[in-house]
């Protein structure tokens, strides 16, 4: 398992990171995306803290806060020492019916800071992110939020995740100026059937030196080689919870093109998905989730995968998007310095 720096920071994270959007879930859309108990938790914290991932990530909302409470007595149940692993968990979504539980205000933030350390049984946050962009609050308030955390010991780093390109670098600006802790990663979505980050948000990234979380790095099981080329499968969370949204007239290709590099490789579809990920340079951490210790396992597996360069250029020729302007001109008018 190789570790990787966030960011422009210190803190080394594996390449791999603990998804726990599978504990807890017992009712609504929480529970078609998993409802994993306390053993059953354990039995994946264990896998992956064996496996050499040191990265586990969670949020407020998932479950209503019960994915943080089961982790935090996972880590307790299998004696788990604090620094021998970075936690991660996210605010913004409702957590109650009030107008103020819910968004990246400064009450909300530090409320909700509080509920979490309490859920985990943490003294502190290693990384904690902004969940999504919150329109009816300003910037500026919500990274004084958090640089007030930092400043308390609350909290050691700072994340956003599902942020455009332009209102992260409004952040980054912002926080610069006013002298505030540093946004050091974007967790978001990217998949070869979803590579629309590549326009805007990648670029972003590797100039700022933001580390890049993975989330639903299979597509929200699209990916994972229980589905043909229309998304058909026999079981599987899309059959209940189709999201993220796919076009699957692009996606037949992608499958096939996968499954003949899996099939030369020796692997499976879903590791196919995963490597590819590892092998882009601007990706520090690829969130992988599961409901059963095999299946953890069975994705843990892809760091072994060693795509060349045929694969890569073969799954590329069938995922690129499409030319968009201004793209298409940039890259035009800077072939002279190629």
């Amino acid at each position: 398992m190789r570790m990787r720096s966030l960011g422009r920071s210190g803190l080394f994270v594996s390449e791999l990171c603990l998804g726990t959007m599978t504990f807890g879930g017992s009712e609504g859309m929480w529970s078609q995306i998993g409802q994993l108990g306390q053993s059953e938790a354990d039995a994946l914290v264990k896998t992956a803290l064996d496996a050499g991932i040191n990265f586990i990530d969670t949020a407020n909302v998932y479950a209503g806060g019960e994915s943080e409470r089961i982790l935090g007595r996972s880590l307790k149940n299998l004696g788990v020492a604090r620094d021998d692993v970075v936690i991660a968990t996210k605010v913004l979504g409702p957590m109650g019916a009030g107008p103020n539980a819910r968004g990246a205000s400064r009450s909300h933030i530090l409320s909700q800071c509080k509920q979490s350390l309490g859920r985990l049984g943490l003294d502190h946050i290693d990384l904690y992110q902004i969940h999504g962009f919150d329109k009816a609050v300003p910037i500026e308030e919500t990274l004084e939020a958090l640089d007030t955390l930092v400043r308390h010991g609350h909290v050691r780093y700072l994340g956003l995740s599902n942020w455009a390109a332009w209102q992260v670098m409004k952040a980054v600006g912002i926080a610069e100026m006013r002298r505030l802790a540093p946004i050091l990663s974007l967790q978001a979505y990217y998949t070869l059937v979803g590579r629309d980050l590549e326009r805007d948000i990648a670029p972003m990234l590797r100039s700022e030196d933001i580390g890049l979380m993975v989330w639903s790095p299979l597509a929200g099981g699209y990916l994972s080689g229980k589905y043909d080329g229309e998304g058909k499968a026999a079981d599987g969370r899309r059959a209940t919870f189709d999201f993220p949204p796919v076009d699957r007239t692009r996606g037949s290709a992608v499958i096939a093109a996968m499954r003949e590099v899996a099939e030369s490789r020796g692997c499976t579809v879903a590791q196919v998905a995963l490597s590819w990920l590892l092998h882009q340079d601007v990706v520090t951490s690829v969130i992988i989730g599961a409901k059963r210790p095999e299946q953890l396992a069975d994705n843990i597996a892809a760091t072994k995968v060693e795509l060349d360069a045929g694969d890569l250029a073969k799954l590329d020729a069938v995922s690129r998007l499409p030319a968009e302007y201004p793209g298409w001109m940039l890259e035009r008018q800077g072939a002279y310095r190629a």
